[in-house]
């Protein structure tokens, strides 16, 4: 079963907490770099850790959270080899897998319903990248990123 690393701050908090139950019950690892309460954090101190562990392999794949989703994506997205996207319905979860690969996602607890959370987290899980056209252009992404390529 794949390992996914989960990271939040305080508004994402109860959130991560019903996504991590979820999981468990569905037989995935899980890699909690928290934070563990609704005590006011930086979420910099526990997203860029979550996406850290996809990045160097320690996780398969990685959940991150707040109030938005905003700032832990662009978070997330600081970190080499991460490709978060920011979800916030079934349809944008879909694409984040099937035409970015996202490797990682972030969701909004103040923008999502419990249920919709976890019907994006499923549909994320299930879907496949379908490579073709979308691999070239990632590659164009990770090569920006490496510097390999122009950077008029």
């Amino acid at each position: 079963m794949k390992t996914i690393s989960l990271g939040t701050d305080h508004a994402g908090y109860q959130l991560k907490e019903l996504v991590k139950s979820h999981l468990e019950k569905k037989g995935y690892q899980i890699i909690d770099f928290g934070t563990s309460s609704e005590e006011a954090v930086d979420y910099a101190d526990f997203v860029i850790p979550a996406a850290e562990a996809v990045a160097h392999g320690e996780a398969d794949l990685g959940l991150v959270f707040g109030g938005s989703g905003n700032g832990e994506a662009i978070a997330a997205n600081k970190v080499r080899g991460v490709r978060c996207a920011l979800c916030w319905n079934v349809q944008s979860a879909l694409l984040a897998k099937e035409h970015n690969n996202a490797n990682v996602i972030a969701l909004g607890g103040r923008m999502v319903s419990d249920a919709e959370a976890l019907a994006i987290v499923d549909q994320w899980l299930e879907a496949s990248f379908e490579g073709g056209r979308h691999l070239r252009r990632i590659q164009k992404v990770g090569d920006y990123e490496t510097g390999r390529a122009s950077r008029r």
